[in-house]
Order: C-alpha cells, then sequence, then structure tokens
C-alpha cells in the first residue's frame, strides 16, 4: 500500500469569514477553506489536513498579519483547554457572526423568509456568567510546552481541570478559570490541594481506577453553592476527610455531596448521589419564583441571561389569562412556570422523570396550581388522545435538546394548531429544518438571537411563529 500524498501548505491566505461552529473561512481558487484558529482579516500560511471536491481544511502554521477584529485572551489557559475559543476575538465582533450564523442558517438551510432578525440580546456578563461547571481528575495532567522542553522528569502529574480538545485521556490542569463566579475557583483549587498533600489518587482515564473522579459546582443567583465530589472506588475514611475539610473551611457551600461512579463513562444521572452535609438541593431565584436545583436538575447554565430569554418568550407568547399553554421539553418546568400566572393552564412534558419530578417541587414551592407536568418520549405522550383529553393548546412553548424535533411530534403540533409557536433553539440548523416542516401552516413573525455563551460559538435562537 502506497504511502499517503501530504496535503500542500497554503501561503498568504486571507480568512474572510466564519462559518458554521465557529470555524473561519477562506476562499482558495474554487475551494472553501476551513481554517482553525484563524479570525477574519488574518493572512496566515496554511497546512491542508483534509481535502473533498469543493472544499478543504486545514491548520495556521504562520501567521503574516493579524486581524484588527483580534485582542489578547484573558485566560492562560486559552488555545489549550477546550474553553471559550473565541477569548481572543472582540465581543461586538463575536455577536455579529453569532447573529449572521442564525440569520445564514435560517435562509439557507431552511429556505426561510424571514421578517428581518433582529440584535442579538448580548449577555450581560461575559466572564463568571455560568451556574454550573464540572472538572475531572487525572493523574496525567496535560504537560505544557514549557515543561516539555525543559525535559524535566514530573513524577507527579495529578491535575485537575478540563480535557484537551481531542484528547479523552488528558486534562489541562487549571489554575484560574473564568466561567463561574467565586467560591468556584478557591473550591476547586481547595480540593485539588488537600488531595495531592494527603497523597490521594486521581483518576486513571486509560485504564480506570483511582480514588477522585470528578468535581461538580453549582451555584445561583442567590449566592448558593452546591459542590458534588465523585469517587471512583468507595474508600470511607480519605473519602469523609476529605468532605469534612470542604465543609470545615469553606462554610459557604450549601449543599456538599458525593457520589460513586464505578461506570465507564463519567455520567451521574443514573447514579445514587448522597449528602455529606448541608442541604440536599439549592434554591435559584427569578423574578418572584424559586426553582429548587438538585443534584441532577437541569437547569440553563446562564442564569441571567436565561432570565432575559424566559421574559423574551413570555413577551412572545402574548398571554392573556385565558389560553391553554403547552411547553414542550420542559425540564424542569423553568418557561412554563415563568408563564404560568398568565396562562389559564399549564401542560409540561419532558422525558426525563427526573426532571418532571422537579417541575412537580417548583409548581409546588411557588404555590401555583394550574400547572401539570407529564413525563415519557416526546413523540408518544404527544398524541391526539393526549391533545383531546388535556385540551388543545393556544399558544404552544418549544424548546428541544440539539437534535431538534421528531417529525412525530411535529405532526402532531400540526394537529393541535395552537394559534402561535415560540420556538426556543440551541441550534439553528435543526431549528430551520423544524421550521420548514412547519412552513405550509405557520408563518415566521419575530427571529431573536441570544447569547448565552459568550467567548463560543454557541448561539440560541427564539423564533415567534403564528398560524397562517
Amino acid at each position: 500500500m502506497g504511502r499517503r500524498k501530504k496535503l500542500p501548505r497554503l501561503e498568504n491566505v486571507e480568512i474572510t469569514d466564519i462559518g458554521a461552529k465557529g470555524k473561519a473561512i477562506a476562499k482558495v481558487e474554487d475551494f472553501v477553506t476551513f481554517i482553525s484558529k484563524g479570525l477574519p482579516g488574518d493572512i496566515v500560511d496554511v497546512q491542508l489536513t483534509r481535502r473533498r471536491k469543493s472544499w478543504q481544511e486545514g491548520r495556521v502554521v504562520h501567521f503574516h498579519k493579524f486581524s484588527e477584529k483580534r485582542i489578547e485572551p484573558f485566560c492562560k489557559h486559552f488555545g489549550v483547554c477546550g474553553g471559550c475559543r473565541w477569548q481572543d476575538l472582540q465581543y461586538p465582533e463575536q455577536l455579529y457572526y453569532k447573529q449572521k450564523e442564525v440569520a445564514d442558517t435560517l435562509t439557507r438551510v431552511g429556505g426561510l423568509e424571514l421578517p428581518g432578525v433582529h440584535p442579538i440580546m448580548a449577555s450581560e456578563k461575559e466572564q463568571h456568567y455560568r451556574n454550573k461547571l464540572e472538572f475531572t481528575f487525572s493523574n496525567r495532567r496535560w504537560l505544557s510546552d514549557e515543561e516539555v522542553q525543559s525535559g524535566a522528569e514530573f513524577d507527579d502529574r495529578n491535575g485537575m481541570g478540563f480535557h484537551i480538545p481531542g484528547m479523552f485521556d488528558k486534562v489541562v490542569d487549571l489554575e484560574e478559570c473564568f466561567l463561574q463566579p467565586e467560591p468556584s475557583n478557591t473550591i476547586r483549587q481547595s480540593v485539588r490541594d488537600y488531595s495531592r498533600e494527603a497523597g490521594l489518587s486521581f483518576y486513571d482515564l486509560k485504564s480506570g481506577g483511582g480514588l477522585l473522579r470528578n468535581l461538580i459546582i453549582r451555584n445561583t443567583l442567590l449566592g448558593e453553592v452546591m459542590v458534588i465530589v465523585v469517587f471512583f472506588d468507595e474508600d470511607e475514611e480519605p473519602r469523609v476527610a476529605l468532605l469534612n475539610h470542604l465543609r470545615d473551611r469553606l462554610p459557604e457551600i450549601t449543599s456538599l455531596m458525593y457520589c460513586i461512579n464505578r461506570k465507564a463513562n463519567d455520567t451521574i444521572s443514573d447514579q445514587e448521589i448522597l449528602l455529606h452535609s448541608g442541604r440536599d438541593h439549592i434554591i435559584e431565584e427569578m423574578e418572584d419564583l424559586k426553582f429548587k436545583i438538585g443534584p441532577k436538575s437541569f437547569f440553563q447554565t446562564n442564569s441571567l441571561q436565561a432570565l432575559e430569554l424566559y421574559r423574551k418568550v413570555r413577551d412572545y407568547a402574548g398571554l392573556t389569562g385565558k389560553e391553554v399553554v403547552y411547553d414542550l421539553y420542559t425540564g424542569t418546568g423553568t418557561i412554563g412556570l415563568f408563564l404560568a400566572d398568565a396562562a389559564s393552564q399549564v401542560v409540561g412534558i419532558d422525558n426525563i422523570e427526573d426532571a418532571i419530578l422537579d417541575a412537580g417541587v417548583n409548581a409546588d414551592l411557588n404555590g401555583i396550581s394550574n400547572a401539570r407536568f407529564f413525563s415519557g418520549d416526546m413523540k408518544n405522550v404527544l398524541s391526539q388522545e393526549f391533545i383531546d383529553r388535556e385540551g388543545r393548546p393556544d399558544v404552544l412553548i418549544t424548546d428541544p435538546p440539539r437534535a431538534g424535533m421528531h417529525a412525530d411530534v411535529i405532526n402532531q403540533i400540526l394537529y393541535a394548531s395552537p394559534r402561535r409557536i415560540v420556538y426556543v433553539s440551541c441550534n439553528p440548523a435543526t431549528q430551520a429544518r423544524d421550521l420548514q416542516l412547519l412552513g405550509g401552516t405557520y408563518r415566521i413573525l419575530e427571529v431573536q438571537p441570544v447569547d448565552m455563551f459568550p467567548h463560543t460559538y454557541h448561539v440560541e435562537n427564539i423564533v415567534k411563529l403564528e398560524r397562517i
């Protein structure tokens, strides 16, 4: 078998745009060229890594000129850690390309006629905006270029942080993270430092084994903090000692919990999570509503911006107090409960049973009696019999996962025939596909992009539709 032909290096390529998933774009002869780690305005040399009939991919190997859109990243881990990949792009430019992505995707993928796209809603906070982070322990932390070049031997490779992109078994040992407010950094550093000094074993991501596996930190706008330490093995004495250390040194922790997870993957939604000290939940507050957040509860990870998103959904719903509202993919009921005061009846559906239990708890917590919640596969629950029994919706809210809505769900929406639909999406591509399927019956009135995650290419989008 012959050796694979090496792809060429392109010189003096000007990057002109940003496309889907934040990829920089240049046009080289007849090829659309996707370039990693470049920004519009950069002039670069590119080593191609992949080529197809009409497009190719490559990576920057030399900069001739830096874009005027570039700024100095604020985090020392930028470029190694997998998060915040747009730190080097001015925030107004981030907003511009996110809005452009929404408009381009809806018109190009969906072939949709838009009434115009409202200016994207910027996040009030560009840093420390997340209310949940999960860190990974590793006994093979990533070595920096300086450490590798030093030639030194590093006997202690224990670290805790985020995975290196594309390398499941390598973790960057974070010194400071700008995603979550304090006491997040203090908690993470306290756990890491204590564990190193106590000689606790960090997880081996390749072969398994080790005591410490993950650390999850959640916080609310009220200042409440939940910490979940995930152990791979049960070893009572060091487990209790670590948890007692956190309890005694960090009294600001509202809820201190732990879990033993011996599975091959990190998810703990199917594991028992036990209380060590404090409460088994924390409380978030939005306007006059309180939401109980347990260790497995889903909640939008940018609380301040989620509140603005919910207000826009409420505005688009246009409720008068007489409407039956369906809230599909309701999660813990946040949007449905946010609308309940202005609706006659709210019906929420989600496939995660624990989330629906949380929704019921949150309804009781706020004294809301006109909201009912149902769990099960959306395409099965939202049947004609269900709609006939619960009442046809006047307004339907849908906030599906990235994959969008199943065709059967769209058919049931068309059967239910709500007067108005508010479609919230974290993936404009699948939203465009779904809107196309609704297009013969509904017309688009409003399009509102929302930036939930500064310094990433992700964008949320709200579309208001009205029955023709």
